[in-house]
């Protein structure tokens, strides 16, 4: 499995490449109100208004820094009522990619119920690499309702 690799503060994560349209570079965003903090913004990504998360506050609670490696990842969710939708998620020091099998990520034996989608880990030479399980952070984004498939929800945000 292919994964894109990613720095929170000095700790390692990786996400599965499939779900990856592209990795942009940092770009300026539109405030979006009356959402989580880790909610970074709202931004135009090819005629769309998409919403970004911003992972080194959603996981550490301390924004990203403005770094040269640091980009947007554009990730695509399937919508049964509008097809294909976009989110963007801030991050670290995105330079490199992890070829592993997907049974080489083991259990931690800890759970977080607020952060579901920390998924298992693994050890290689870098240290220990903990996965993004994209499923579940798609399920908390989606209780924020960031990814609706209302149009209108969003370009209500946009306008705030």
């Amino acid at each position: 499995m292919l994964m894109l690799l990613f720095y929170v503060s000095n700790d390692l994560y990786a996400i599965e490449s499939y779900r990856i349209a592209e990795v942009i570079p940092r770009v300026a965003l539109r405030k979006a109100h009356h959402v989580p903090d880790y909610v970074a913004g709202l931004f135009n990504y090819r005629g769309k208004i998409v919403p970004v998360i911003d992972l080194c506050h959603l996981i550490r609670g301390t924004s990203s820094r403005f770094c040269l490696s640091t980009r947007i990842i554009m990730v695509s969710y399937p919508h049964q009522n509008s097809g294909q939708q976009y989110l963007g998620l801030i991050a670290e020091k995105i330079t490199e990619t992890l070829n592993k099998p997907e049974t080489d990520f083991v259990d931690s034996g800890i759970r977080v119920k607020e952060a579901p989608y920390l998924g298992g880990m693994l050890m290689d030479e870098r240290g220990i690499i903990q996965r993004i399980h994209l499923e579940q952070l798609f399920a908390d984004v989606q209780n924020t309702y960031l990814l609706t498939g209302r149009e209108g929800y969003i370009n209500e945000l946009s306008r705030n």
